[in-house]
């Protein structure tokens, strides 16, 4: 019998799909632990699906309709036999250790996520994620990306581990609940690694564990839709009550901007939407906080080093004099820190 720990990798397929082949066979290349993979097939519009290698470590679900990045995730998981998950974006090719190196890391006793050193497909010498910054906004960003792998070689806590390669026990997947199916895509990670910091359980930066990520750069109205009615989701929903109190002049300021910004940039209609979306779910959203602050065992204020006030100006184009704002928006968490 295998003394290798049993790691179950949960990837997705949507659309045309060019590197699923090389991302599954990278996975099941992983060295140090015992893989297979589930693969939930949430709309694959190429053959890339039907001409996976005949391997029996793989098993594939087709649900009858697309069930978004975090239901096709969840279903993935419900069928794991690992003790282990690992999440890996169907675009991201793992090192034959990464999986390894992950694993490893979840031994460390606190560490309840641990993510890796994502890299840029094209220039895999530069960073995609290191881990995912949260604004106090509830802005989620590529951390550091653009910037040499080199200068992230220590290992460290991040807020948020990025979803295209990260792994989690799966008995603290359960415990979790897995991914917030509401939230459809985007900021999913987020939340969940939240959830565990509020848990007590550190999400780690893995520096060791290597994938390369044909990352594309991508502003449709969809995901603008989904981007900001999850941000103001996770908000409602994670933030303790004084936090959210304390941020409500900033927040209600930053969505008044956000309105101009997008009438200038053409999706203000998914922006209101965003909105409706929050009001006719509104009981959802009362359920959901009651949860998520009921399972909580830390505070906010304990929380606030792993939240920024600063914005990453290679993800944002800011306006000329953005740096008073950025100023004033800094005095002001000083303050709410102060009164958490």
């Amino acid at each position: 019998m295998s003394t290798l720990p049993r790691v179950t990798a949960l990837m997705l397929a949507y659309g045309a799909e060019p590197y699923l082949h090389d991302a599954v066979e990278a996975v099941l290349a992983s060295a140090g632990v015992e893989i297979d993979l589930v693969l939930v097939d949430n709309g694959c519009t190429t053959d890339a699906v039907r001409h996976l290698p005949d391997d029996p470590r793989i098993a594939l679900l087709v649900p009858a309709e697309n069930l978004g990045f975090t239901g096709g995730m969840n279903l993935a998981a419900s069928r794991a036999g690992g003790d282990f998950l690992l999440l890996v974006n169907s675009d991201a090719v793992v090192d034959p250790n990464a999986a390894r190196e992950l694993v490893g890391a979840l031994a460390v006793p606190g560490v309840g996520v641990a993510g890796g050193s994502v890299r840029l497909a094209d220039e895999p010498d530069l960073v995609n994620s290191v881990g995912n910054p949260l604004h106090i906004l509830g802005l989620s960003w590529a951390g550091s990306m653009g910037e040499p792998a080199a200068q992230h070689a220590t290992r460290q806590p991040v807020a948020s581990a990025s979803g295209a390669c990260m792994a989690l026990s799966r008995s603290l997947w359960e415990s979790l609940g897995g991914l917030v199916e509401p939230f459809f895509a985007y900021a999913e990670d987020l939340e969940l690694c939240w959830r565990c910091w509020q848990r007590g359980l550190r999400v780690e930066y893995v520096p060791t564990a290597v994938a390369v990520h044909h990352y594309e750069f991508s502003r449709t109205p969809l995901k603008m839709y989904l981007v900001e009615r999850n941000r103001l989701a996770f908000v409602l929903t994670c933030y303790g009550g004084r936090t959210l109190l304390l941020l409500a002049p900033v927040l209600i300021a930053f969505e008044l901007a956000l309105v101009a910004v997008a009438a200038k940039q053409g999706w203000l209609r998914q922006k209101v939407r965003g909105w409706w979306w929050l009001v006719t779910h509104a009981r959802w959203i009362r359920a959901r906080r009651a949860e998520v602050q009921r399972d909580r065992r830390v505070s906010d204020r304990e929380l606030a080093d792993l939240m920024t006030d600063q914005f990453d100006p290679a993800q944002f184009a800011l306006p000329v004099g953005s740096h008073l704002l950025q100023e004033a928006l800094a005095r002001y968490w000083r303050s709410v820190r102060r009164a958490l």
